[in-house]
């Protein structure tokens, strides 16, 4: 389920519920609740509400466990859960107070949020992320437990989108790469990126001289990756991916490496999860190996 913007720490196996299902009262008390326990938006859990306030209720909804200690909790969490308006909740636990929760769950780091859905763990991050990322991941814990939220365009990317379509690379660049300095491996901003280096390479560039000159040289490298180019942005993505993979094919050393850098960057531009790169993708696997 995790989000690939969000790395995920769960793995499967790793939580054991059993014990606090049937675990006796604990001696302390449990923090207080905030609002009206299982009415609320947000809600603090004790060991001996876990079972009716998490796992029962993420039935129903899907649960956000916080794991941390006073005064740690997330400002931002509590924001974005009432904007979901009901779309799902926050528990809060407080494992000071309720040792035993976090051992079932075998924290590794404070704070780390979980998510619950049909009574089951499902994907967790430790730390704290940036807003975008937050939401996704979020969007996703709700679709895992089938409600649908829709997650707000990322402002940051209007002027990097707008500053690429009025043609001003530059300021396009920068505002990419500033995304991915708050935002490392953001695949929208990599592909904002990449599609700035392809537009750079084709700038000025004669589209019938390019691929002329590239079926007169097929061995030529550099012919060939701006016939790529020329071809992506000609909307013949599929022509340019099979172009790069024969000639991966065909070379070695240097020229194989900058044939497949080449082509791997042209991917980024449409996405991993277009089918014309995923069949690329094997392709080129088959003829690298």
């Amino acid at each position: 389920m995790s989000d690939p913007r969000t790395p995920s720490i769960f793995t499967r196996g790793a939580v054991d519920l059993g014990a606090l299902r049937s675990a006796p009262p604990a001696s302390a008390p449990g923090p207080a609740t905030s609002g009206a326990g299982t009415d609320s938006l947000i809600f603090d859990v004790s060991e001996q509400t876990f079972q009716q306030d998490v796992m029962e209720r993420s039935l129903r909804t899907p649960v956000v466990i916080e794991f941390g200690r006073a005064g740690t909790f997330q400002p931002l969490l509590e924001t974005l859960v009432a904007e979901g308006a009901g779309a799902w909740v926050l528990a809060r636990v407080d494992i000071d107070v309720n040792p035993r929760i976090a051992q079932m769950f075998r924290l590794q780091a404070i704070p780390t949020v979980y998510a619950v859905v049909g009574g089951q763990p499902v994907d967790a991050f430790n730390g704290a992320i940036p807003e975008p990322q937050l939401r996704q991941w979020i969007a996703a814990v709700c679709q895992a437990g089938g409600v649908e939220v829709e997650v707000p365009e990322d402002p940051r990317f209007e002027g990097a989108d707008e500053a690429l379509v009025n043609g001003d690379l530059d300021a396009a660049e920068a505002a990419y790469r500033q995304i991915l300095s708050e935002t490392p491996a953001d695949s929208v901003a990599e592909a904002g990126l990449a599609q700035v280096g392809l537009l750079r390479r084709i700038d000025g560039v004669d589209v019938q001289a390019a691929l002329a000159a590239a079926e007169a040289a097929p061995d030529d490298v550099a012919a060939q990756t701006l016939a790529a180019d020329v071809e992506v942005v000609s909307g013949l993505a599929e022509q340019a991916y099979a172009r790069l993979v024969e000639l991966v094919r065909r070379t070695s050393g240097t020229d194989r490496d900058a044939a497949r850098t080449h082509l791997v960057s042209l991917f980024t531009v449409a996405g991993t999860e277009d089918p014309a790169v995923v069949a690329a993708r094997r392709a080129l696997a088959n003829a690298l190996f």
